[in-house]
């Protein structure tokens, strides 16, 4: 668990970072002290984990918490808060813990516990097994040739590129007109999400290398290796664990 501590107090962050290194599976990622800077450590280090002050200078915690909710893989949050009144509109943006400070570390191991744990849902995501495959068979595009029909078998993964996404499949590449969210909608039974720019095919990966820091997917047939994020790596791991 990849965990953001932001607080404007230096000796807050001070304290949960000291906690942090009692608990197992858990990294102190980065600090921030105010949400402008936190966005910024978010979309660099893309956390799994964020424990949040509510009053700071500048944009609040709340705030910056419906922000970071509206992402499209938004990292889990826990407001760490000396003011107990902001409970209810805490929740509403779906934080999974709200602590009081002073915070223990106890206190929060068990939040953590909680972030860890899957729902229901999410279970049954995991343990239903194969499904029947959903969504179109192609997908038109347009090109200097003029209408393409792109065989989605053929696909071996989706990277957002700008403004577009690239279809990279056994033929080249391909420019689309629709979003990574519409065609994750549409195929996230075939393909699976490794980047918040990026869908791979699940049937096509062949394994993970290492490239400094990070991890890449390896496809058959393409030369196009997309980045793991490191908040989707342990999902990636386990879905290749369940493969072989």
């Amino acid at each position: 668990m990849k965990v953001l501590i932001v607080d404007d107090e230096p000796l807050a962050r001070a304290r949960l970072a000291r906690q942090l290194q009692q608990l197992e599976n858990c990294a102190l990622l980065g600090e921030a002290a105010d949400a402008e800077a936190a966005l910024q450590q978010v979309e660099r280090l893309d956390p799994d984990l964020v424990l949040l002050d509510i009053e700071m200078p500048g944009e609040n915690g709340l705030e910056l918490a419906r922000r970071l909710s509206a992402r499209d893989f938004p990292p889990a949050l826990i407001f760490c808060t000396a003011h107990d009144q902001f409970a209810l509109p805490a929740f509403a943006t779906a934080a999974a813990g709200y602590l009081l400070k002073p915070v223990n570390a106890e206190q929060l191991g068990e939040a953590i516990a909680k972030v860890q744990r899957l729902s229901k849902p999410q279970r049954n995501l995991i343990e239903g097994g194969e499904k029947p495959q959903t969504g179109r068979s192609r997908i038109k595009a347009i090109s200097r040739r003029g209408v393409e029909l792109l065989e989605v078998e053929s696909i071996r993964c989706f990277v957002a590129d700008s403004k577009y996404v690239v279809a990279h499949h056994d033929g080249g590449e391909t420019i689309l007109d629709e979003s990574l969210k519409e065609l994750e909608g549409e195929f996230g039974e075939r393909f699976v999400r490794v980047h918040r720019n990026a869908l791979v095919a699940i049937g096509f990966i062949t394994g993970l290398r290492k490239d400094g820091g990070n991890y890449r997917v390896e496809l058959s047939g393409v030369a196009e290796q997309p980045l793991v994020s490191r908040r989707l790596l342990a999902g990636v791991k386990d879905l290749m664990a369940e493969m072989c």
